[in-house]
């Protein structure tokens, strides 16, 4: 199928590993330039790199800006081309009671999470309007719906993006400009991966089983079964891209693995 997606030109933030870097080759692989983003100069470049070598032919550039850094981010801003596809995707995520969680952490994490899709968005979404046509996602995560216990900041961080993508999408009417969310279920990202990991060594097994176990405790009643892969959230990403999705706007678009149980 042809997303049409050759013309275009897309920015997603926090796109060197993970969820982030798999739409980014996804999109690469449609023919889209594609402009990806870390904290660090070095391994942005890197990140470029590795889309040219799995894509080859692939327009791909990367800019560097840590989104906890509002200077940074306006340095960002001012070196962006007109962009049509943005793909929110930056986010920070750590294990913590609820009342270890001092108020610089909940500063840290609405700065990174919520405020970059902020800032970003307010900077794109007028010439996409002005043209009539454009595309922005928010990755965010079923734990903006079932807020975990044990990640309160990080729950209120994704619930807090459903809002920011609903009230934008009710400015795009009469436009081909649509705004849409990605509710993720667990994806084994290279975070959780680095998490699982640790948390295997230190039980003394393997990762696999790790893996197993923190399904079967966070997510007894998913219909998947296992973590989602980065690839399976870039594909839902990348046709939320394309002019074949036109018809949807303003959705929050389930990719959890049947983690939710809602009818809709």
């Amino acid at each position: 199928m042809d997303l049409q997606l050759k013309q275009q030109t897309a920015f997603i933030s926090g796109s060197t590993q993970g969820i982030g870097f798999a739409i980014a080759r996804r999109l690469a692989e449609e023919g889209a330039t594609v402009i990806i983003n870390g904290r660090a100069e070095a391994k942005t470049q890197q990140a470029v790199q590795r889309l040219r070598d799995a894509v080859p032919g692939a327009q791909v550039s990367g800019i560097a800006a840590d989104f906890a850094r509002p200077h940074e981010v306006e340095a960002l801003l001012k070196q962006l081309p007109p962009v049509d596809i943005l793909v929110n995707n930056v986010g920070i995520f750590e294990l913590k009671p609820f009342g270890d969680i001092d108020d610089a952490t909940w500063a840290n994490i609405l700065e990174v999470n919520l405020m970059s899709g902020v800032r970003v968005s307010r900077a794109l979404f007028p010439a996409m309007l002005k043209k009539g046509w454009g595309r922005i996602l928010f990755i965010s995560s079923e734990s903006g719906v079932n807020v975990p216990a044990d990640m309160i900041h990080y729950g209120v961080t994704k619930t807090a993006m459903l809002s920011l993508s609903s009230g934008l999408s009710k400015l795009t009417k009469g436009t081909a400009v649509t705004v849409n969310s990605i509710l993720g279920g667990p994806t084994y990202s290279d975070g959780v991966a680095q998490t699982v990991e640790q948390l295997a060594k230190a039980q003394n097994i393997a990762a696999d089983q790790m893996k197993a176990a923190i399904i079967q405790h966070t997510n007894p009643n998913g219909l998947l079964q296992r973590f989602i892969t980065p690839e399976e959230i870039a594909n839902v990403a990348v046709y939320l891209s394309s002019p074949l999705a036109a018809a949807i706007n303003g959705a929050s678009v389930r990719a959890d693995g049947g983690t939710l149980q809602a009818l809709y």
